[in-house]
């Protein structure tokens, strides 16, 4: 079922729901947009758009209602604090920020977004962001192949470490849920690795530059299983790791999605269901758990490149699995979406003779951008 579409101000590239009560009704959605400013100048303009849905609203314009919008520099990536309302950015500037999520004139509806700090990490741009889970520290992939490992001292940040990890941009950068000294990457060139930040300069735990043959772009850990792994790339597949041995972590299992895989996002309560925003070929719902790993749905109706995806972790959800709602947003053509699935269930290989059934439906609609604060 379609929950609301809008078409951005800008070139959509990311979306994150709220994890936090009583903010899981709100979906933030950021946008990248190149601004000509004649000659070879150019400036990276963006923003971050809040926005609430309500499932049951009869009229499907305010199925997907906006709230907040603040005016950024272009938004490469943005992530929500494990432990509070808070969002970081990652901006083409070279700077991280956070915003604090909070309710408006005591609505339990309304939401705004308030600064708490911002710093300058790189002269380069920041392309990705990732909270460890106690919140204390933050880490950035950077355009020029650094990453920085960024720490929280009250209301300002303070680089801890920064250090050339690969050759070309860093794409994608990912805190070990379980051991938050361990921190893996992803590159433009090619490369996967780990890294162990209990040593300055943190020592490369291993370096995988043989598996991808394009540039990682996405990395994701199962929630429920923290010895499996998840790689994205340009080159079209989603990797399943087993990191048991974690000086050489074994390819278990590979899928070819048919798009560079950008984005991976586990189910919040299924532990072998994975949403993938596929660039060329749209969105996706994977199953990785028992036996070979299998699309059982795709979403096509952007016609832009899949960039941002996100699954809302709500109060149906947790009491129905059968209730989950996505988040999908393409890129040129600026269109956010909200779907509901309708139909998501654990699958158990023992009592189900085929996979979870996924069903989305929904039309692309008009253009309502008027609704979106510029």
């Amino acid at each position: 079922m379609d929950l609301g579409s809008c078409y951005l101000g800008g070139n959509a590239d990311a979306v994150e729901f709220c994890p936090h009560r009583p903010f899981r009704h709100v979906l933030a959605a950021a946008t990248y947009t190149l601004q000509e400013q004649g000659g070879e100048r150019q400036d990276r303009a963006g923003s971050v758009s809040l926005f609430a849905v309500d499932a049951g609203e009869e009229d499907a314009s305010r199925r997907l209602r906006l709230l907040h919008t603040v005016e950024t520099a272009g938004v490469f990536d943005m992530k929500w604090s494990p432990v509070a309302p808070l969002l970081a950015q990652a901006d083409a500037h070279g700077r991280l920020a956070l915003w604090r999520l909070e309710q408006e004139d005591g609505s339990d509806k309304g939401a705004v977004l308030r600064d708490v700090c911002s710093g300058d990490i790189s002269s380069s741009m920041c392309l990705f962001v990732d909270w460890n889970q106690t919140a204390e520290a933050l880490s950035v992939g950077l355009s020029d192949g650094s990453l920085s490992v960024v720490s929280m001292r009250e209301d300002r940040l303070e680089v801890s470490e920064q250090w050339t990890a690969h050759q070309y941009e860093v794409w994608t950068c990912y805190f070990d849920r379980a051991n938050p000294h361990l921190l893996y990457s992803g590159s433009d060139d090619c490369s996967f690795s780990c890294w162990d930040l209990r040593q300055n300069p943190s020592n490369a735990v291993f370096q995988n530059k043989k598996s991808h043959n394009m540039g990682v772009c996405c990395i994701a850990q199962n929630p429920l299983e923290g010895n499996i792994l998840l790689t994205g790339s340009y080159d079209e597949f989603l990797r399943v790791w087993d990191i048991r041995s974690m000086v050489k972590p074994v390819n278990v299992k590979s899928l070819n999605l048919g798009g560079g895989v950008w984005r991976i996002k586990y189910h919040p309560l299924i532990a072998d269901v994975v949403l993938a925003a596929c660039m060329h070929n749209g969105f996706a719902i994977v199953k990785v758990g028992t036996g070979d790993a299998a699309v059982v749905e795709t979403y096509c109706k952007h016609e832009s490149l899949a960039y941002g995806v996100d699954w809302q972790r709500s109060e149906g959800a947790e009491q129905n699995k059968n209730c989950s709602v996505v988040a999908t947003c393409s890129f040129y053509d600026r269109l956010l979406c909200r779907l509901n699935p309708t139909s998501v269930k654990r699958w158990n290989p023992t009592t189900d003779s085929g996979f979870f059934a996924i069903d989305f439906s929904g039309e692309v609609p008009a253009d309502i951008s008027n609704l979106v604060k510029v």
